[in-house]
C-alpha cells in the first residue's frame, strides 16, 4: 500500500508523541525495503536500552534475598539464637508477602505509563535494599523476621514487573532469549554473589567489632540502595531517555516511525494491537485472569515446579555438604552457576528459533530429576558435585521460559495478561515457601527425603506443562473453524484498532491474525 494512502487510514496523534516536521516519518520503516533493517536496528536499540538495566538490578535483588544463607555458614544461627525451625521459618515468610503482592504490583503496572515505571521500580530497589540492609542490625528472632516479612515487599515488584515490560516491547519469538538474558542476573548472582560474599565473611570478623555476616548485609544493602536512587534520579529527571518506559507508544526516545514500528511489529505478532480497550479497567483484567483455566494449571504448574527446585536457597548448604570449609564452599558454590548460564542462553535461544515450549521447559526438569537421582544413589565428591551441576540447570526454565510461555499462551489484552503473570509467579513462589521447610537440617547430609519430595514435584509439573501443551494444541485446531466468529463484536474491534495502527485494510488485518496461534 502507498504511504499517502496509510497516511490517510488513521491519525497517529492520539498513539505517539510527534517528534519530526517530515510527514512521512512515521511510516518509511513500514515499506519494504526499509523493514527488515529497521526491525534489526530496533531490536538491538531495545536490547541496548532495556536488557542491562534489567539485568543489574535482578542480580542485586537476588544478592540481597539469598544473602542469609551465605550469612548462615558464617554464625547467623548462632549470634541469633536461631533453631533449625526458625531458620527456615525466615527464609519461608519472605513469600508470605512476596507472593500475594505481585499481583496488585502487576495491575499498578499495566495501569501507569510514561516515566512513572522508572520511579516505581526504583523506590521498589532503594526499599528492598534498606530493609536487607537493616537485617545487619538484628539480635533475635524477631528483629530479622520483620526484615524478611518487609523484604518481600518491594521485591514482588520487579520480576513480574519487568517480564511484563519485556512483553510489551519484543514479540513472541523475542521473549524468551531476552528473558534467558534477564534471568542470567540471577546465575550471576549466585556466582558472584558467592564470591563477594567469601570475601565479605573472610575478611570482615570483627572490624569495628561487628561480625562478618552483618558487613555482608550492610555492603550488599548499600550498593542496592545507591543503584536504586540512580534509578529513580537519573530516569525521573530525564525521562525522555528513560529506559523502563512501559509501553512503545509513549517513549520518547524512539522516534516516530521506531515507534510506529515497534507497534506495528507487536500487532503483526498477535493479530491485534497490544492495547487495552478504553473502557477495560485493571480490575477487569484480574477477573478475565482468573476466569482463563490457563491461568490455573500456569499457577499450580510453577508452585510445583519452584518446590522441586526449591533447593536454590540452600545451595550453599549443599554445597558444604561435600566436606570443604567456609570459603572453599562459597568458591564451589560458583561453577554450576556459570555452566547453568550457558545452559540458560543456548537453551531460549534455541526455543525462541524453533517456537516450541514444552519440551524446551520439561527437559530441563528432567535433567535436575537426574541430578536428584545421583545425589540419591552416591554421598561420593565427584557424584555429588555433578548432581549440583545438573540441579543448577533448572534456572533455564525457573522462570526465563515459564513466563515467557504464560506471556505466549496469554497474549491479548495487556491488562489480563499482566495480571496472569502476577498471579503464576507469585502462586508459585508458595513453592518457595513450603520448600523451605522440606531441607530439614535433620535430614542431612543426604538430605534423601527433601530430594525425593523434590522429584515427586517434578513429575508433577512435568504433568501439569503436558496437559497445557494439549490444551494449546486443541485451541490451535479449533482455531481456524470459529475465526469468523471472532470478527464479530468486541473481537473485531480489537481488530480494526490493529488495522488502523499499521495503516491497513481491515481485510489485510483479518488476514494476519489468521497467523496467530499459541506457541506449545
Amino acid at each position: 500500500m502507498p504511504i499517502e494512502e496509510m497516511k490517510k487510514s488513521e491519525s497517529f496523534a492520539e498513539n505517539a508523541i510527534t517528534v519530526s516536521n517530515d510527514d512521512d516519518d512515521d511510516f518509511r520503516l513500514l515499506t519494504a525495503d526499509a523493514r527488515k533493517a529497521g526491525e534489526r536496528a530496533l531490536v538491538r536499540k531495545l536490547d541496548c536500552r532495556l536488557m542491562p538495566t534489567a539485568i543489574v538490578i535482578y542480580i542485586l535483588n537476588y544478592i540481597d534475598r539469598v544473602a542469609i544463607t551465605a550469612a548462615r555458614l558464617q554464625g547467623l544461627e548462632q549470634d541469633l539464637g536461631l533453631t533449625t525451625i526458625q531458620y527456615d521459618t525466615i527464609l519461608a515468610v519472605l513469600y508470605a508477602t512476596y507472593c500475594p503482592a505481585q499481583i496488585p504490583s502487576n495491575m499498578i503496572l499495566s495501569y501507569i505509563h510514561g516515566w512513572l515505571p522508572s520511579l516505581y521500580i526504583g523506590a521498589c530497589v532503594i526499599g528492598w535494599g534498606l530493609t536487607s540492609a537493616m537485617t545487619g542490625v538484628t539480635t533475635n528472632f524477631a528483629g530479622i523476621i520483620v526484615c524478611r516479612i518487609f523484604i518481600g515487599l518491594p521485591e514482588a515488584a520487579f520480576y513480574p514487573g519487568i517480564m511484563y515490560l519485556l512483553s510489551r516491547w519484543y514479540t513472541r519469538k523475542e521473549l524468551a532469549a531476552r528473558s534467558a538474558w534477564f534471568y542470567c542476573g540471577l546465575l550471576i548472582s549466585n556466582a558472584f554473589g558467592s564470591l563477594v560474599a567469601a570475601g565479605i565473611l573472610a575478611k570482615m570478623q570483627g572490624v569495628l567489632g561487628l561480625a562478618a555476616w552483618r558487613w555482608l548485609f550492610y555492603i550488599e544493602g548499600a550498593i542496592t540502595m545507591f543503584f536504586g536512587f540512580l534509578t529513580m534520579c537519573a530516569f525521573t529527571y530525564f525521562y525522555s531517555y528513560s529506559k523502563l518506559t512501559a509501553t512503545p507508544h509513549n517513549t520518547r526516545w524512539l522516534n516516530a516511525a521506531e515507534r510506529r514500528l515497534a507497534q506495528v511489529r507487536l500487532a503483526e505478532d498477535a493479530g491485534e494491537a497490544d492495547k487495552d480497550s478504553d473502557n477495560l479497567t485493571i480490575f477487569d483484567g484480574l477477573f478475565l485472569a482468573i476466569k482463563d483455566p490457563k491461568t490455573i494449571i500456569f499457577m499450580f504448574m510453577t508452585c510445583s515446579q519452584l518446590l522441586g527446585l526449591s533447593y536454590l536457597n540452600f545451595f550453599p548448604t549443599l554445597t558444604a555438604t561435600l566436606g570443604f570449609g567456609t570459603t572453599v564452599t562459597l568458591l564451589m558454590s560458583a561453577p554450576p552457576w556459570v555452566f547453568a548460564s550457558i545452559c540458560c542462553v543456548l537453551g531460549a535461544w534455541h526455543a525462541d528459533r524453533s517456537g516450541e515450549r514444552f519440551f524446551h521447559i520439561a527437559g530441563w526438569w528432567w535433567v535436575v530429576i537426574i541430578g536428584y537421582i545421583i545425589s540419591l544413589c552416591t554421598m561420593a565428591t565427584g557424584g555429588r558435585y555433578l548432581s549440583l551441576f545438573l540441579m543448577a540447570t533448572d534456572i533455564v526454565v525457573r522462570f526465563a521460559l515459564t513466563l515467557t510461555w504464560v506471556s505466549n499462551a496469554i497474549p491479548r489484552p495487556p491488562a489480563k495478561r499482566s495480571v496472569a503473570m502476577g498471579l503464576v509467579n507469585g502462586f508459585g513462589n508458595l513453592g518457595n515457601l513450603m520448600g523451605s521447610y522440606i531441607w530439614n537440617a535433620a535430614w542431612g547430609p543426604e538430605y534423601h527425603q527433601s530430594m525425593i519430595i523434590a522429584l515427586c514435584s517434578l513429575v508433577l509439573s512435568s504433568s501439569l506443562a503436558f496437559l497445557m501443551r494439549r490444551i494449546l494444541i486443541k485451541e490451535n485446531n479449533h482455531m481456524d473453524m470459529v475465526e469468523k466468529k471472532l470478527l464479530e463484536g468486541p473481537g473485531r474491534e480489537r481488530i480494526e484498532e490493529a488495522a488502523r495502527l499499521e495503516g491497513i485494510t481491515f481485510e489485510e488485518a483479518v488476514k494476519r491474525r489468521k497467523g496467530f496461534r499459541y506457541l506449545y
